[in-house]
């Protein structure tokens, strides 16, 4: 990792403006490698906005942020080189099939054929891709496409992961799949940034979880902290409680 003592992500007063509507406003965390830090809001509160800023598909009206000790909007394609970046929707190419798909990635990170291929063949059978490695992507499922998304987020082993709604249209087995994985990246010192709206995923996975709200910050901590905070006995609850505070 890039200075493991270091932060893995640092967001100061990010701040985004679409025309006259600020999507993101004044946000401002930190990401240590080895943690999941969570995003939690609803539908607008300005998650994936956030993310995409940090993945370098957005530039910021204001703020500033660094992804491994590199400032995103100085040098996005060394950003880019160290990030896996993973949605609940991103889209395949349907006449490739996963290990072409996983190919293709892996040519365009200029990873090295021979750490390629490893790599591959390693992610085919950890993700469990291997029964239909060679078909068509268009012909597979959701869950086994997200399979396949997160194989590609990880073909050229990025060390920070920064995954908005990776749950999204998946059936209950493959959404504790995509959530074992989560867990498993951190065990091997990776940083997470996760992105839900999903309250259960965020109590059971993130290690410190930031309350976003119509672009804004409400609250910041572990869940016992935010719990102790807002003297209730559920994310859900003292979500609410803090929105009803800064009302």
């Amino acid at each position: 990792m890039s200075g493991a003592t270091n932060p893995a992500v640092e967001v100061r007063a990010l701040t985004m403006a679409y025309r006259e509507v600020l999507a993101v406003r004044d946000v401002s965390f930190q990401v240590s490698y080895g943690e999941i830090f969570g995003l939690l809001g609803p539908n607008g509160a300005g998650k994936t906005t956030t993310l995409r800023i940090l993945a370098t598909l957005l530039r910021a009206s204001r703020g500033s942020a660094r992804v491994a000790g590199i400032d995103v909007a100085d040098d996005p394609l060394s950003v880019r080189a160290r990030v896996g970046y993973l949605t609940g929707d991103t889209g395949l190419y349907g006449r490739l099939t996963p290990r072409e798909l996983l190919d293709y990635f892996a040519e365009l990170h200029r990873v090295p054929r021979a750490i390629g291929i490893e790599r591959r063949e390693r992610l085919v059978r950890d993700l469990e891709i291997g029964e239909f490695a060679d078909r068509r992507c268009e012909t597979l499922s959701t869950g086994q496409k997200q399979r396949v998304n997160i194989a590609r987020t990880l073909i050229h082993d990025p060390e920070i992961l920064i995954v908005d709604e990776p749950t999204t249209g998946l059936d209950i087995i493959s959404a504790q799949f995509i959530l074992r994985f989560l867990r498993g990246e951190r065990e091997r010192g990776k940083a997470v940034i996760l992105s839900t709206h999903i309250m259960t995923e965020a109590e059971l996975l993130c290690d410190r979880i930031a309350l976003l709200f119509e672009g804004e910050i409400l609250a910041e901590g572990t869940l016992a902290e935010l719990l102790s905070l807002s003297q209730r006995d559920n994310l859900t609850h003292a979500f609410l409680w803090f929105i009803d505070r800064e009302a």
